[in-house]
Order: structure tokens, then C-alpha cells, then sequence
């Protein structure tokens, strides 16, 4: 009995895991699609997005399932909670990185504003806030957690920093305009995808400690 529980536990975060792979390949290959030019790699973003679907489903009923029969407490039960939680902000994860597809993909038509050096950058950053979010989470690593929360300031330095960038283009010429928007909003959906990574960190927090540091400001 014992050992098909802790099976069950194992089965959760596998597949919290596998779905934080492909969200991380979502991310990476919309920005790589951009930055390459490579409209194909589109097409795998969003090929991606249906197997995230169907784990975000997935997740919610084995945690479901085990919170129903097993009816865990204590720590199990932060775990599974934890899991829930992240799994919704993995599947919009997914949803910021269909929502990258989406500005960038009309950008390949036409020549390049600017050399694209600030938003590699922030996928980056944000895929390492991610990957080092879904590690926290695996080891009970609280610290790792809390060390990856701070790195959100330089994604939304970034995201600062392009838009100020992008703005003195569209004030010289109001042409540019429809392509600096266009990574504007690619900016921000980065940024959106590394405050996703804080939530999961902050989950892995409450995870581990029992303490909820949400909106509490800067982590000491």
C-alpha cells in the first residue's frame, strides 16, 4: 500500500517535470524562431501546446485522485497542493509562449528593426528561472527557490530597457512602429513567463516551509 503511494507521488512529479520540459522548449524555440527566422519552429511551438494541454489535465486528476484515496496530510499534502498550482502556471507558460508565436511570427516578413540582443536575453533568463523552479520543486529546495526569484528584476530591467530602446525608433520614425510593438509585446510575454517561474518558487516556498511569501516584497 505504502509502495503504490509513494509510486503515485513519483508519477506526479514525473509528469509535472515532463510538462515543465516542454514548456521550456515552447518558450525557447518561439524566441529561437524569431531570432533565426525559422517560421518552422513556430509550427513545433504550437504542435507543443496540445501535448501541454493534455498534461495540464493530466496533472490535476492525479493529484485529485490521490488527494481523494490517499487523503494525505501534513507535507504530502503541500506537495500535491504545490503540484496543482504549478501546473496552472506552467500551462500559461505555454499560453505566453503561444502568445511570443503570435507577435513575432509577421516579423519574418520584414526586415529587422534591430539586432535582437535584450529579448534572447530575457528567454534566457526566464528559461533558467524555470528550469531552476521545477528543480526546486523536485529536491524541496527552498533556497534554490528563493535565489531564483531575485533574477525576476533583470527580466523586467530587460523588458525596461527594450521598450525604452524600441520607443526612440518609433518617435523618429513613425514607420517602425507596427515591428516595435510587435517585440514590445514579445518582451512582456518574457517577462510574464518569469513572474510564472516566481509563483512556482514561491509555491516550492510554501512547499517546503509551510510559509506564504507571496506579495511580501523582495525575499532577504
Amino acid at each position: 500500500m505504502k509502495r503504490h503511494y509513494s509510486e503515485q507521488l513519483a508519477d506526479l512529479k514525473e509528469t509535472v517535470l515532463r510538462m515543465g520540459g516542454l514548456v521550456e522548449q515552447m518558450t525557447h524555440r518561439a524566441v529561437q524562431a524569431l531570432v533565426e527566422r525559422k517560421a518552422k519552429l513556430f509550427d513545433d511551438v504550437r504542435a507543443m501546446e496540445t501535448q501541454v494541454n493534455q498534461l495540464h489535465i493530466d496533472i490535476d486528476e492525479i493529484c485529485l485522485e490521490i488527494i481523494a484515496l490517499r487523503q494525505p496530510t501534513a507535507k504530502d499534502l503541500r506537495f500535491i497542493t504545490a503540484a496543482m498550482k504549478i501546473n496552472t502556471d506552467m500551462e500559461r507558460i505555454g499560453d505566453q509562449a503561444i502568445n511570443i508565436t503570435e507577435s513575432a511570427e509577421p516579423l519574418l516578413s520584414v526586415p529587422l528593426l534591430k539586432p535582437l540582443i535584450d529579448i534572447p536575453r530575457m528567454a534566457e533568463i526566464a528559461k533558467g528561472m524555470l528550469k531552476n523552479a521545477l528543480d526546486a520543486f523536485v529536491n524541496g529546495d527552498d533556497a534554490l527557490a528563493a535565489v531564483t526569484i531575485k533574477r525576476d528584476d533583470e527580466v523586467d530591467q530587460l523588458k525596461d530597457q527594450v521598450f525604452r530602446e524600441l520607443l526612440t525608433y518609433m518617435m523618429a520614425d513613425p514607420g517602425t512602429i507596427p515591428r516595435a510593438m510587435a517585440l514590445i509585446l514579445v518582451s512582456r510575454h518574457l517577462e510574464r513567463i518569469a513572474d510564472h517561474a516566481t509563483n512556482i518558487c514561491e509555491d516550492v516556498i510554501f512547499m517546503v516551509q509551510g510559509k506564504d511569501v507571496r506579495h511580501q516584497g523582495p525575499l532577504a
